[in-house]
């Protein structure tokens, strides 16, 4: 069986939790370099910030799926264990990479991707998630705890707006999923994917044309107002999907697009539609 990096403190059930924790042990130090021929991974082994039990590879698939990957897309991700998920990818057509402390899984992973036939489409990187970049990334996939997922949170929120971010099982607390699917057949334990798409920001004010956008932002959601005639309006149903604007304000709906301090779009109201532009204050 294969295995992949869990964050495995906040399980699904309470009996599930319990088995999890109970394997539980401290973070390993420095930085592991050995490798042990014919390695075959154990349930629940130990690991540097976490455990490692089994996971569903319907789930991976899921995972994929919810971010929607096309062979343009750069996959990494982060605790991948015995690969598979970047192996999945790869049989996708996508140029993936994983970021695995553990040494044994780093070669382990190499292996399974050559038994699949997608060794010149991915490559594993032994090492620490918290000290590599992957910038680069289109989509990033992670089995973490939520207080991991929070740690990496500030690096995910740095990258290029519209990376999307696919977590199995566990959240990232505030910053709300845009979407959360759950397994309802073939999947016995961590059965719930959580979906982000990585937000442009947009805080601060705008102006359009003789008229004011004042916007605040929290992870996706907006809030604010939009100031015209020296009329201040609230605008709701406000949020950011990668770099896609929405909003209303005064019965007229604001869709537009967020591309170097400038917002492009149509304003629609009673049918009848129009462009608008947005430009951001020198701050």
């Amino acid at each position: 069986m294969r295995f992949r990096t869990l964050a495995a403190a906040c399980a699904i059930s309470v009996f599930a939790l319990g088995a999890v924790q109970s394997h539980a042990q401290p973070a390993q130090a420095g930085k592991a370099t050995a490798t042990t021929p014919d390695y075959v991974p154990q349930s629940g082994q130990a690991g540097k910030d976490v455990v490692w039990v089994p996971t569903q590879d319907a789930l991976v698939q899921r995972m994929l799926d919810m971010a929607k990957v096309t062979k343009e897309d750069k996959l990494v991700d982060l605790g991948s264990g015995d690969g598979r998920t970047v192996i999945a990818a790869a049989k996708r057509g996508l140029n993936a990479r994983g970021i695995e402390y553990n040494p044994d899984l780093v070669a382990l992973s190499k292996r399974n991707a050559q038994a699949e036939g997608v060794s010149d489409k991915v490559r594993f990187e032994q090492g620490d998630i918290f000290e590599s970049d992957f910038s680069e990334a289109t989509v990033v996939t992670l089995f973490l705890l939520p207080t991991l997922n929070v740690k990496l949170r500030p690096t995910l929120l740095d990258m290029k707006p519209g990376t999307r971010v696919v977590s199995n099982s566990f959240t990232m607390e505030e910053w709300t999923p845009d979407e959360t699917a759950v397994l309802a057949e073939n999947c016995a334990s961590f059965c719930r994917a959580h979906f982000w798409i990585v937000p442009a920001k947009v805080a601060g004010t705008w102006r359009l044309g003789e008229g004011e956008l004042r916007l605040t932002q929290t992870f996706q959601m907006l809030d604010g107002t939009l100031t015209r005639d020296g009329k201040a309006m609230p605008i709701s149903e406000a949020k950011m999907q990668g770099s896609e604007i929405v909003f209303v304000a005064d019965g007229r709906r604001y869709t537009g697009t967020v591309t170097d301090g400038r917002i492009t779009g149509r304003s629609e109201a009673g049918g009848q539609s129009q462009d608008w532009q947005a430009t951001r204050n020198a701050s």
